[in-house]
């Protein structure tokens, strides 16, 4: 069933049409403040070449980019993201060969003070190392990890104009947990291993500066005099490639909440060429919270979009797994073979019960951390919270309005088998 409304049309189906129609405004604003995000980000890196030029000139820039880049078709999203990919994915490889082959001693440069020659398993000896702070620590930081892997959905938005979809989709799914494993959990283990956590020049470390990056201390350890100019210019390809997807899939799921009468008719308007471009226009409004940072401060900014975008980002993967497991349950209790199925989610029903349940778990128990060390911040607070209670209010005020409620197994409609 691939459809640009993706999750938010299982949601109406498989849980409640209040429940899609709350995911499916969720993401939208979760992905739109995203692009916020990294276009404050995106400030942050230009700054460390530029700090004299106001940050407003990049964030309009960068802006300007990933709209145009969306604007004009789905392939020219397709072919900058591509090319954008290609060099984060080779940093990050390269990365792990020259971190894997530093910790064994194969590797030596000049020594900073901060990775050694032959670390082994040393940084794990030290102090708490290697889960400082224990749980609530783990709890705390999980958000800021959270928003780092959120993206891995798009991989369903996205099969509403794929060419195959039924051989394409569960093809790019398998591929994009090993290349999680790889990109994301490597690269942490690696860093993790070559740099003690207590190292100073991470404790003096600032969002915006690159040169205290982990990455970039690691390869100053091989003697790459310009490595922090090289970690800034992957940066900013990230910061790019992660806005233009945002602006993709918010847009699509926009355009999907229209053609349902979710959202207002107008958003529905396709180009010739396919892009809804009325749906882009409301998204790049969204966008334009960055420019919230020349009011507030751009470190400032860009901890309470993260925060928020962290959260919705969250919910949406919490309606992910209810509308799966909702689905398959659904499906076997129609009398229908589970074998007739394209593509099947392996672990069921534990897999979704297992997400459901930690998705929960870090979004209530994010400022039990802080609030243990007495270091309770009330504006980050609402900043991060905003998005359940918002959540909630849209789908309880849907429901009340429409008098619609849970859909039951046996009301709900799947297409025939192929």
């Amino acid at each position: 069933m691939p459809e640009s409304g993706s999750f938010a049309a299982y949601g109406s189906r498989y849980v409640s049409p209040g429940f899609g129609f709350a995911l499916g405004w969720n993401f939208w604003y979760s992905w739109a403040t995203t692009i916020a995000v990294d276009l404050v980000a995106a400030q942050l890196v230009m700054s460390y070449w530029f700090p004299e030029v106001s940050g407003w000139v990049w964030s309009a820039s960068f802006l300007a980019i990933m709209f145009a880049i969306n604007y004009l078709s789905v392939k020219s999203y397709g072919e900058a993201e591509y090319w954008f990919a290609f060099i984060k994915v080779a940093t990050v490889v390269l990365f792990i060969v020259t971190g894997t082959l530093m910790i064994f001693g194969i590797l030596t440069g000049n020594n900073n003070g901060v990775v050694g020659s032959s670390s082994g398993f040393s940084n794990w000896m030290i102090g708490d190392a290697p889960f400082v702070g224990g749980l609530p620590a783990l709890v705390g930081v999980a958000m800021y990890v959270g928003f780092s892997f959120q993206g891995t959905e798009l991989v369903g938005v996205a099969a509403g104009e794929s060419e195959d979809p039924e051989k394409n989709i569960p093809s790019a799914i398998k591929k994009v947990f090993w290349r999680i494993l790889l990109f994301y959990v490597l690269s942490i283990l690696v860093i993790s291993l070559l740099i003690p956590y207590n190292a100073p020049q991470l404790l003096s470390a600032d969002v915006d500066n690159i040169s205290v990056s982990p990455f970039t201390l690691v390869f100053e350890r091989t003697g790459i005099a310009f490595a922090a100019g090289l970690m800034n210019a992957v940066i900013l390809t990230a910061v790019l490639s992660a806005g233009s997807s945002g602006m993709y899939a918010s847009t699509r799921m926009l355009y999907a909440l229209a053609i349902e009468n979710k959202a207002p008719r107008y958003f529905a308007y396709l180009s010739k060429n396919g892009v809804p471009r009325n749906a882009l226009y409301a998204t790049t409004g969204i966008a334009a919270l960055c420019f919230l940072s020349f009011r507030f401060g751009e470190n400032t900014v860009y901890i309470w979009l993260l925060n928020a975008a962290g959260m919705t980002g969250f919910l949406t993967w919490l309606g992910i797994a209810l509308s799966h497991y909702r689905f398959r349950k659904g499906y076997l209790a129609q009398g229908r073979n589970i074998n007739e199925l394209p593509y099947q989610s392996g672990f069921f029903p534990y897999g979704p019960l297992f997400a459901m349940g930690l998705i929960m778990f870090i979004c209530l128990g994010q400022y039990y951390g802080q609030a243990m060390q007495g270091n309770f911040n009330w504006p980050d607070f609402i900043a991060t919270y905003i998005g359940l209670v918002v959540y909630a209010m849209v789908w309880l005020g849907y429901r009340l309005a429409t008098k619609t409620r849970l859909v039951k197994y046996d009301e709900m409609k799947f297409p025939q088998a192929q």
